[in-house]
């Protein structure tokens, strides 16, 4: 099986390689418009929530230096 990636939805540009464990945490504390849907939004208040809900502090890491100052922005996630 191949790893789960994330992306910046907007560049393209790969953020980081996450375990099934983290990749799974997201699909169940973010909404999915559809069981095909690989993208969400983030922003700070949205990691402070996943701190709270015992998120893995690897991931936490991941998505607030994907965040890099900005406010918001969305992701997605690929095993390709």
């Amino acid at each position: 099986m191949r790893v789960p990636k994330l992306h910046d939805k907007d560049s393209g540009n790969l953020l980081g390689t996450i375990t099934e464990q983290q990749l799974q945490f997201l699909i169940d504390q973010l909404e999915e418009e559809s069981n095909a849907d690989q993208d969400y939004y983030i922003n700070e208040a949205t990691l402070d929530m996943f701190e709270a809900a015992g998120a893995d502090a690897g991931l936490l890491t991941l998505l607030r230096s994907a965040l890099a100052g900005r406010e918001e922005m969305e992701i997605r996630w690929s095993r390709k």
